[in-house]
């Protein structure tokens, strides 16, 4: 896929991981809807960097949880969307003991429902004779679980069925691939200081930051002969 003109959506995408991928689609030349929840001022910051990199940006708000097709329906400003990057959630610290039955569907309705609908409506709305793409933000523990976070991470097991089974199911006219991520930024509530002794335990001995996740969801992206593919952005953690 050419992204130079593209028009990307990505979730979640005022801070962090989302806001470093919205940032690498901008630089590869697409144009970007930034989806946010809470957070319109870093979201419309974060338009602004993209703007001044010559593409077009718009913001859009809206809680997954509640209507991800109405979301949808709301970032036509900048053209039909060709790419769609899942990268909102959730990510509460539960276990199966004591995850409540509301916690454990909002976690669900964020982090795995919205994506499907998303996909749905992305699907729905590609123009006919348009080639389109997605990436789902997911996460290697799914292979080797968290011993919390339980509603997360059997969200995030989901998202990885749904990766396979929506390339199956859109191909060949739109391509649906993951990437899965490892020690790439602390958690909320977590500092640097965390994620450097978590390295020690993962084959590079580093951290990875969101650099090789951009690389990683460009590649993916770019190349028109992948799909239903879980790239690990992991640093090897996955090998242990």
């Amino acid at each position: 896929m050419e992204l130079r003109g593209a028009t990307a959506l990505v979730t979640g995408a005022a801070h962090r991981v989302g806001r470093a991928i919205a940032l690498g689609l901008a630089g590869a030349g697409s144009n970007v809807v930034l989806h946010f929840h809470s957070s319109a001022d870093a979201a419309g910051a974060t338009a602004q960097e993209i703007r001044a990199l010559g593409v077009e940006a718009a913001t859009i708000g809206g809680d997954l949880g509640d209507d991800p097709a109405a979301v949808f329906a709301a970032c036509g400003e900048l053209g039909p969307v060709r790419i769609l990057v899942n990268n909102a959630a959730l990510f509460p610290d539960d276990r199966l003991a004591d995850v409540s039955r509301a916690a454990w569907e909002q976690t669900l309705a964020v982090n795995l429902t919205a994506p499907v609908f998303l996909t749905q409506a992305f699907a729905r709305a590609l123009p006919e004779g348009v080639d389109g793409a997605v990436v789902n933000v997911t996460d290697w523990r799914t292979q080797r679980p968290y011993p919390s976070h339980f509603s997360y991470t059997v969200a995030k097991g989901g998202l990885d069925t749904f990766t396979r089974a929506a390339a199956e199911a859109l191909a060949p006219r739109i391509r649906v691939n993951a990437v899965a991520l490892g020690a790439i930024l602390p958690p909320p509530g977590k500092d640097s200081a965390y994620l450097k002794e978590l390295a020690q335990e993962i084959p590079m001995r580093r951290v990875g930051g969101t650099d090789p996740v951009v690389a990683a969801v460009l590649s993916l992206l770019a190349n028109d002969f992948v799909t239903g593919e879980i790239l690990r952005v992991d640093g090897g953690a996955h090998l242990r």
